[in-house]
């Protein structure tokens, strides 16, 4: 009989200990979540005064990478305290909704898209961080592909092609349909592999299973105007320069900056657009 009571003695306590601790866990994940959305909820960054001491994320190899990268307790740029690098822009959208940076630097029209998917949540701050230029990425020594696409580059923006992709991916004007390869075309000169980072739109981005968006649509007419076929392979946009030196790619685009520290081991085009660096912060 003692041994019975207490058996159901000690079964009574275990009992009793894993219900407070089931509920002490589920009272943390509640709070946790609590203090997640309460920061989500309130704007405390409104200019790039404000970006001191903040955590920013930004996309692995980008150029927003580097500029944040410089920044990390430089008094004279922003000043912040860190940064968290991504694989995907996505995901240091999804780090800063959920709390755990501050804000995150990238593409002005990317950062755009972000917003308007999330409009009751993010912000884009008033003041750009920079602005840039935009061009296509080739093996350096590869001067004649150079070359012919500087060709087509000054034509296709000679003869409005490049207005048209601009305004439909840009502009957002409505009815504009970018480019379309004419009918009859023909590529005697076989087949030229771009490499890109389908996750940047409105530059890259994947829809219904393809690779579309404004870049697409410009190499698809340096292409056209050169008579290559495009071929376009989809990759992390840090791996898109070591694949053109090596000759997986023959050229890159993925809305990428030139630098000077880029034109040290590859050569660029000329540029075809303009970018802006802007900071999205919660609201």
């Amino acid at each position: 009989m003692k041994k019975f009571v207490a058996l159901m003695l000690g079964l009574t306590m275990a009992l009793s200990l894993a219900a407070c601790g089931g509920s002490a866990s589920s009272s943390a994940a509640a709070s946790s979540e609590a203090a997640s959305s309460e920061a989500a909820g309130k704007q405390t960054i409104f200019s790039l005064d404000d970006m001191a001491d903040k955590t920013v994320g930004v996309q692995l190899g980008t150029t927003g990478d580097i500029y944040m990268s410089d920044a990390v307790g430089n008094a004279d740029d922003l000043n912040i305290a860190g940064v968290e690098e991504y694989n995907k822009a996505a995901d240091a959208v999804q780090a800063l909704l959920s709390g755990k940076i501050d804000a995150v630097c990238i593409d002005d029209q990317v950062a755009k898209n972000f917003v308007a998917v999330n409009p009751d949540s993010l912000v884009v701050l008033d003041t750009p961080y920079a602005t840039e230029d935009y061009a296509a990425c080739v093996a350096k020594g590869n001067d004649q592909l150079t070359e012919a696409m500087n060709a087509a580059i000054a034509e296709l923006k000679k003869n409005g092609t490049l207005d048209a992709i601009l305004d439909k991916y840009i502009n957002k004007t409505e009815g504009a349909v970018g480019y379309v390869t004419p009918e009859g075309t023909e590529y005697p000169n076989g087949e030229l592999t771009m490499a890109t980072n389908a996750t940047f739109e409105p530059y890259e981005y994947i829809q219904n299973g393809e690779v579309i968006g404004l870049d697409v649509d410009f190499a698809k007419a340096i292409c056209d105007q050169m008579g290559y076929k495009l071929h376009v392979e989809d990759m992390e946009f840090d791996a898109i320069i070591p694949a053109v030196q090596s000759g997986k790619a023959d050229f890159g685009m993925a809305g990428m900056t030139v630098t000077p520290e880029r034109a040290e081991s590859i050569n660029f085009t000329d540029s075809y657009c303009t970018g802006v660096q802007s900071i999205i912060v919660l609201k």
